[in-house]
């Protein structure tokens, strides 16, 4: 994408109702409509949705396949796909807003500092779907299931909340169970090395991001892991 073309997607997704950002990575607040401040913490379902039901984040949602797709399956859930890329973002929000949904919107900041932007228990399911896997060790903690990011989706879910990693590599699926196994509040709900192999545990996981399509025409195996924090 040109630089042109990039800052023009930029100022459009300026006006669009359903993207919120994190413009200052060091000082974590919000803008939305139009680059005015807002507060969002505990007030996501009051202040947007205007609704009380759960809420679910896609983090490193790119384009947002999945919360767009969740979302047209579930109208009774709400949505919001997390990533730091405001191109791919444009994409998901552009799409979201042409279908007419009101049950998705999605954050442009950091994962690390969604404890910023999310109150205790706010939210019900977080959905990981094909993440940038960090394959050396020396940036483990940069993985989303290291414990450095359980620690941070602790504070946010809901008691019994549900955590889903969707993956196609295998050193994170391996690292993610050697996590869960080590943390003693961790409950492994389903794990699934190849999930596409026999009859799907969740109709859900038929949904297809665009880089699992990739994976997918390399002959890759998709892997699958549910779970969550005992209370």
């Amino acid at each position: 994408m040109s630089r042109r073309n990039k800052l023009f997607k930029f100022a459009e997704m300026l006006t669009f109702p359903n993207v919120f950002e994190n413009p200052n990575f060091h000082n974590p607040h919000l803008t939305g409509l139009n680059g005015e401040a807002v507060e969002m913490k505990g007030k996501w379902n009051e202040n947007y949705f205007s609704n009380n039901h759960p809420l679910v984040l896609e983090l490193a949602c790119g384009r947002g396949e999945y919360s767009f797709a969740l979302g047209q399956r579930m109208p009774e859930k709400n949505f919001i796909g997390v990533d730091i890329k405001g191109a791919r973002i444009y994409q998901g929000a552009k799409k979201v807003l042409d279908a007419g949904m009101q049950n998705v919107a999605f954050l442009r900041t950091k994962i690390e500092l969604i404890n910023h932007f999310f109150s205790p228990s706010e939210i019900s399911e977080i959905w990981i779907t094909f993440p940038d896997p960090f394959l050396r060790d020396s940036k483990a903690n940069k993985r989303l299931t290291s414990p450095r990011f359980l620690d941070i989706y602790r504070k946010i879910l809901k008691p019994e909340g549900i955590i889903h990693l969707k993956t196609d590599d295998p050193k994170l699926y391996e690292y993610t169970l050697e996590v869960l196994s080590e943390s003693e509040d961790c409950e492994i709900i389903h794990q699934d090395d190849d999930i596409y192999s026999k009859a799907l545990y969740d109709e859900t996981l038929e949904i297809k991001t665009y880089y699992e399509i990739r994976h997918l025409a390399d002959n890759r195996t998709i892997k699958y892991v549910r779970f969550k924090f005992k209370h």
